[in-house]
C-alpha cells in the first residue's frame, strides 16, 4: 500500500542525509565529476532543486517541464553555482515540494509526468525519493546502495522490475534477492526464462543502471542487457 505522508518523511529524511553530507564540501568539490556521464556534482545539485521544481508543477496540475530544451538548459544554467547557492536551493526547493505534499489532496487522481508518462499522484512522494536516494548515490561521495534503506531498495526493484515487464528487448526474467524476494520481468524479447539472483542492493543497481551487473548470478542463459531509463 503506498502511503504518500510517510513516504513525504522518507523524502525529508533523504534530503536532510544528502544536504548533510554535502555541507562539508568546498566550491571545487562541487565542480567534480559525478558517477554519471558529463555531468558534475553540480548538475546533480541543480537537477534535484529543479525536479522539486517539477513535480511541484506536477501536483499542482502544470506541466512537469515547459519542454525537454527548458529542462535540460536550466541544469547547465544552474550547475556552475557555487556550493553555498546550490545547497540553498535544494534546501528550499525541497521545502516547497514537501509544504505541496502536505496540503489537502485527492491522492488517487492522476497526474502527467514527463514524455505522457501519467501515475496516481500518491506516487510522486516515492519518485521523489528516488530522485534524492538514487543520485545521492551518483554524488560518489561514500554514500552506496548498500547504504540505502531496505523499503526503498526493494520497493524500487519492485517499480524498476515493473517497469520492463513486457519490454521489446528484454527477455522474461526471474528475480530473486539473498533476502529471498521474488520479481519477474522482461518477456518482450525472445530467450529465457532467465533466473537472476544475487544481493539487493545489486539487484537495485543492475535494474537502475548503476552497476554491470557482475556481482549476479545468471542460470537458462546470460545476463539480460537492460535499456536505459
Amino acid at each position: 500500500m503506498i502511503d504518500p505522508v510517510r513516504d513525504l518523511a522518507s523524502v525529508r529524511e533523504a534530503t536532510d542525509r544528502l544536504l548533510d553530507a554535502a555541507a562539508s564540501w568546498d566550491n571545487a568539490t562541487v565542480a567534480q565529476p559525478s558517477r554519471l556521464p558529463g555531468w558534475s556534482r553540480g548538475h546533480l545539485l541543480a537537477h534535484l532543486a529543479r525536479n522539486a521544481d517539477a513535480l511541484v508543477n506536477v501536483l499542482q496540475g502544470r506541466p512537469m517541464y515547459a519542454s525537454a530544451e527548458a529542462r535540460d538548459a536550466d541544469i547547465e544554467r544552474d550547475a556552475v553555482r557555487p556550493l553555498d547557492v546550490q545547497l540553498d536551493d535544494v534546501r528550499a526547493t525541497a521545502e516547497r515540494f514537501d509544504a505541496v505534499g502536505r496540503e489537502p489532496a485527492d491522492w488517487d487522481r492522476i497526474v502527467e509526468l514527463r514524455n505522457g508518462v501519467t501515475d496516481r499522484a500518491a506516487r510522486v512522494p516515492f519518485r521523489r525519493w528516488v530522485e534524492v536516494a538514487l543520485h545521492h548515490v551518483d554524488l560518489g561521495v561514500g554514500y552506496e546502495l548498500e547504504d540505502l534503506p531496505e523499503e526503498f531498495v526493494l520497493r524500487e526493484i519492485d517499480f524498476l522490475a515493473e517497469r520492463f515487464t513486457g519490454h521489446k528487448d528484454v527477455p522474461s526474467t526471474g528475480i530473486r534477492s539473498e533476502g529471498g524476494q521474488v520479481w519477474t520481468t522482461g518477456g518482450g524479447a525472445e530467450g529465457g526464462p532467465v533466473t537472476v539472483s544475487g544481493p539487493a542492493p545489486e539487484v537495485l543497481g543492475w535494474l537502475a543502471g548503476r552497476r554491470d551487473g557482475s556481482a549476479l548470478k545468471a542460470e537458462g542463459g546470460p545476463l539480460p542487457q537492460l535499456p536505459p531509463l
